[in-house]
């Protein structure tokens, strides 16, 4: 069963991935290393495989007590009954995703380094709020920069639980998450380690 969630901590971003079998291992290790927040992310697959991974990591997710989130899909999202969706700015309406999705699932918004969206979003019912990219990243090298001030004040103006994503990695994590960040949302640092598990244990560490 899930377990009620504390939007703070480490907020896992899965890589694009055709192989489920490849995914699915991916997600368990880092899920093992204390991560209680997935977002489901795969810019490559068609909507059957979509469907078929994200299902997958619901169960997943569920057995180890942990959210799955859907990236830009509200359709999927609602198909599967996940636990909520990550919007982009430009990526559909927030009030009709937030009256779709039902008071208690969670919504997320990308606000960039713009303040003026992230008040939207906050007035359409947002439970979080993202932002980036803090640092250079290799998911997304063509995001403009954010800078680390952005989520203290956004923290400030809104009351809701703010996300870092954008080239975050061990050795910015404590900086990023002082400078206001609730959530460390991360892809490569994460999935490209090692040792996933032990990675993300090192990760929990840095919000105790």
């Amino acid at each position: 069963m899930k377990a009620p969630l504390k939007l703070r901590g480490l907020y896992a971003i899965t890589p694009d991935d055709e192989q489920t079998s490849r995914l699915t291992a991916l997600v368990e290790a880092a899920l093992l290393g204390g991560v209680r927040l997935v977002q489901y992310r795969n810019k490559l697959a068609d909507p059957k495989l979509r469907h078929s991974q994200a299902s997958e990591l619901l169960r997943l997710c569920h057995t180890h007590g942990a959210h799955l989130i859907i990236n830009d899909d509200l359709p999927l999202a609602l198909a599967l009954d996940a636990d909520g969706l990550h919007l982009g700015r430009d990526d559909g309406d927030l009030r009709a995703a937030r009256a779709a999705l039902g008071p208690d699932k969670i919504l997320g918004i990308s606000c960039y380094a713009d303040l003026d969206c992230a008040a939207d979003a906050a007035a359409a019912g947002a439970d979080y709020l993202a932002f980036g990219s803090m640092y250079p990243s290799a998911t997304k090298p063509e995001a403009p920069p954010a800078p680390l001030t952005i989520l203290g004040e956004a923290r400030r103006r809104y009351d809701l639980p703010i996300a870092a994503i954008g080239g975050i990695a061990l050795e910015n994590a404590a900086q990023t998450i002082a400078a206001g960040a609730d959530l460390l949302a991360v892809v490569n640092d994460l999935f490209g380690a090692a040792d996933i598990a032990a990675r993300a244990s090192e990760y929990q560490l840095i919000f105790a």
